[in-house]
């Protein structure tokens, strides 16, 4: 089979009625080729690539862009849009445009390579191919991105920066298995990491599982760009062939919207004045049950809150063992530990102001979505403002002129001393 490469190819570009075009990349004589490159126009996929190797098993790699066909399919329905590099800034219909990108399928892409493969030099003759030598695609890699595109662009800059601030901890491999809904074990391949990658002035958040990766990075200025890079389909359980493409698309999609959903609740987790009392307070349920308070600053109830922060992008939730576990490492109760008594109560506690929820017929529990907001403010208020505030304003720590938090602060004693002073109340 091998004599089929004998043929030189002849490098000229052609165009044809259709609107597609190829381009040959080629080596002739005595000088060695392991692969042949053909470039293409084609008029449903726009530009594409198709590279076959020169040697038994003669390979071949595809190479696609799902963007460029979606934009075609726009064109010929006349639906205007206005693109952003390889995605969408806007569209006039924005639901038909998510109709067309939900439909592409393994037809498609199969359709696409069986059209070039009767036009291109391959190494399979015709006599080979009636002998049943014929190529069968899989999936080698997959991406699968949501652009969020801001009306203010200053503001998604300040919202990626945010992002790229509270998110350095998704790489540890507790976080990972969330996002991917894959079991990590110590016996799992992966560098469990959290990249921030600089290219010029525009950073990029990437996040490693195994041989895939989910990244984000500020697109063009003007939109957040989320994509899960699958490098190998079987590292989230899924079979190569392209028959499965629809499945990981739907295993892709979810791992991007936990992640966007973790960062919205986390970018804004403020409460409300009656949510903050209705926790920090004991209080009653409907039925009389009396509820235990949540003090707020509570080393126990903070590490409680700190570990349900964990479980944020859990869609199958925790359970009580997990949950005690992450709660020992952050709280250190003494000679007697965090015992189960104690994590059943705390959950009680926790169940009944409606921070988290039982999943029907599963000891697992989820948060609800105040539970979500009342732990990220909890946690973040404490370990932000109030911690390194106090520590700053410890009286036993050197003064430092240059500290303005702690020259306002002792402005504000001397002042307060004065007013007392000038009220002639005796001591």
């Amino acid at each position: 089979m091998s004599a089929a490469y004998d043929r030189s190819f002849r490098s000229k570009a052609r165009r044809r009625a259709d609107g597609s075009a190829a381009s040959f990349d080629f080596y002739r004589g005595a000088v060695p080729c392991n692969h042949y490159y053909f470039y293409v126009v084609d008029p449903e996929w726009g530009p594409a690539f198709i590279k076959f190797s020169s040697y038994v098993p003669f390979g071949v790699r595809v190479c696609l862009n799902g963007h460029e066909w979606v934009k075609r399919q726009l064109d010929k329905e006349g639906i205007a849009f206005e693109a952003l590099d390889n995605g969408f800034l806007s569209c006039a219909n924005p639901s038909r445009l998510q109709e067309i990108a939900d439909s592409l399928g393994p037809d498609h892409v199969d359709r696409f390579f069986r059209r070039w493969l009767g036009r291109l030099p391959h190494p399979f003759t015709a006599a080979e191919r009636a002998s049943g030598y014929r190529y069968d695609l899989s999936i080698w890699q997959y991406e699968f991105s949501r652009t969020e595109v801001f009306d203010r662009p200053l503001a998604g800059r300040q919202f990626f920066e945010e992002v790229l601030r509270e998110n350095l901890d998704l790489g540890r491999p507790d976080r990972v298995q969330l996002l991917f809904e894959r079991r990590v074990t110590k016996k799992t391949p992966s560098s469990f990491r959290t990249r921030v990658v600089q290219h010029g002035v525009v950073p990029k958040l990437s996040v490693e599982y195994k041989h895939s990766r989910v990244k984000q990075y500020f697109k063009e200025g003007r939109a957040l760009r989320t994509e899960t890079v699958i490098n190998d389909a079987g590292d989230v359980g899924v079979g190569r062939s392209l028959k499965n493409l629809p499945y990981l698309r739907t295993i892709a999609r979810n791992v991007n919207r936990r992640l966007l959903a973790l960062e919205r609740t986390s970018h804004n987790c403020a409460i409300s004045h009656r949510t903050f009392e209705s926790v920090v307070l004991p209080s009653t349920t409907e039925g009389g049950e009396r509820i235990p308070a949540l003090h707020f600053g509570e080393p126990r109830v903070m590490a409680a809150l700190a570990a349900l922060c964990l479980f944020l992008p859990a869609p199958d939730g925790f359970t009580n063992a997990m949950l005690r576990e992450r709660v020992g490492a952050l709280h250190d109760p003494g000679p007697r530990g965090y015992t189960a008594a104690r994590m059943t109560y705390d959950l009680r506690r926790l169940k009944l102001k409606g921070l988290i929820e039982r999943l029907p017929r599963k000891n697992r529990y989820v948060l609800t979505p105040i539970g979500r907001r009342v732990a990220l403010f909890f946690t973040k208020t404490l370990a932000r403002i109030l911690r390194p505030a106090l520590a700053r304003l410890d009286p036993a720590v050197p003064a430092d002129a240059t500290d303005g938090l702690r020259a306002a602060w002792h402005r504000l004693e001397r002042a307060i001393e004065k007013h007392i002073q000038a009220a002639n109340i005796a001591a």
